[in-house]
């Protein structure tokens, strides 16, 4: 077993950046193969409701190859034939995950079915009512791609998000269970239908490798998607049981798949992949998604980084310390600041309603970075003009660097 390496903070930070695809080089113009090679590099985007900015898996590809059409990601996760090369599943939260992925999703599905790694609700569900179940697999069978929506049975209106009709239960323990997968959207609607009419046959026909073979497989892709990482964080990656990953963190070790490692300041062991390269320096500059993987992690972040991020959405207002939809801004290896964003299309403006820097504050190159991040935003999201209603310090800096970007 070759000897437990030792990497200093500086080059832990800089094997995740890395890792994460922030090498500082945005091609000119952004195609499929290049997106596609993106999403495989990380493993998935996690996929959220709030379209505060834009929706989230859209951002961690902006952050990393500046602008983009967002139609590419669309045909990538929800068009029919050779075009799509994404499906949803859960991954790390509602996730979208390369084709290629599908196999290693097995274990879990069948656990689904089984009641087990499954939302308590749903599962009671899915044991208690197979025959809803079944009449609404049934309909997916003989109609196609069908929302919730148009099978429900109640007569009331649902209320909030959790307030689902049983056909919703049905086809989510049904999508769970991989028995129906995401075909497409209807505005944010999921459309379920069959997985032979939507996966390609040449997936679907794979032998699906075991739980302890998947499980490993994961395991390695996060190792890949983090650069180091500790038990936690790698089963976090995939949201892997703890009782899952250790054992198959030991074999991966064992076989010499991965590597022990120490981590100044990092109290716990960690992994990497064999003969890693650390890069002499990371020069990126990035808008973070909330829900970028770079900070899924929140205890990782805190090691990494020293940034303690906690969104805020859920948060009461007058209880807020930064803002409702927060953006962390990395710069140079650290994550410098921290910008509340809202995209106002309305009125096509990017409001920038608080900036917060860390400590050390941002210099002027710093300043300069975060002013053209913004203004590439507004581009990219097609919003005229960058509005600051911030009367923070900080902001009055951001002014004077956005007009010397917008001036040049």
């Amino acid at each position: 077993m070759p000897a437990t390496l030792a990497f200093s903070l500086k080059q832990a930070r800089r094997l995740a950046l890395a890792a994460q695809g922030f090498n500082g080089r945005q091609p000119p113009t952004v195609k499929a193969p290049q997106l596609n090679r993106l999403i495989e590099r990380l493993g998935l985007l996690q996929i959220d409701s709030v379209n505060a900015v834009v929706r989230s898996h859209y951002l961690p590809l902006f952050s990393r190859l500046g602008s983009y059409s967002a139609d590419l990601l669309d045909q990538a996760a929800w068009s029919s034939g050779r075009r799509r090369t994404l499906f949803e599943y859960w991954g790390h939260e509602a996730s979208l995950l390369p084709l290629a992925m599908y196999p290693l999703m097995g274990w879990r599905m069948q656990r689904a079915r089984n009641g087990r790694d499954i939302y308590q609700q749903l599962a009671k569900f899915g044991l208690e009512q197979q025959s809803v179940v079944r009449r609404v697999l049934s309909a997916v069978e003989e109609r196609g791609a069908l929302g919730a929506g148009s099978l429900s049975t109640r007569e009331d209106k649902a209320g909030q998000w959790w307030d689902w009709s049983a056909e919703k239960h049905a086809l989510e323990w049904l999508f769970a269970a991989g028995e129906v997968t995401v075909a497409g959207r209807r505005g944010f609607e999921r459309l379920y239908d069959l997985p032979e009419r939507v996966i390609p046959s040449s997936i679907l026909q794979q032998a699906l490798p075991d739980e302890a073979q998947a499980q490993r497989g994961l395991l390695l892709h996060a190792a890949q998607a983090l650069g180091v990482g500790t038990e936690k964080d790698l089963r976090d990656y995939f949201r892997l049981n703890p009782s899952d990953a250790r054992p198959r963190l030991a074999e991966l070790v064992e076989d010499g798949q991965l590597q022990t490692c120490e981590v100044t300041g990092w109290r716990q062991i960690a992994y990497c992949l064999p003969e890693p390269k650390v890069p002499r320096k990371v020069v990126a500059s990035a808008l973070l998604s909330p829900f970028d993987s770079l900070i899924w992690e929140r205890s990782r972040t805190e090691r990494l980084f020293d940034f303690r991020y906690r969104l805020e959405i859920y948060t009461p207002q007058d209880k807020r310390v930064y803002g409702y939809y927060v953006l962390p801004f990395l710069h140079n290896e650290r994550i410098a600041a921290r910008v509340d964003l809202r995209a106002e299309r309305a009125s096509g403006r990017l409001a920038v309603h608080a900036v917060h820097e860390e400590v050390p504050g941002l210099d002027e190159e710093g300043m300069l970075a975060l002013a053209l991040n913004l203004r590439q935003m507004a581009d990219w999201l097609r919003l005229a003009r960058v509005q600051l209603n911030c009367q923070r310090e900080s902001a009055a800096r951001l002014r004077v660097a956005l007009a010397q970007i917008e001036g040049a």
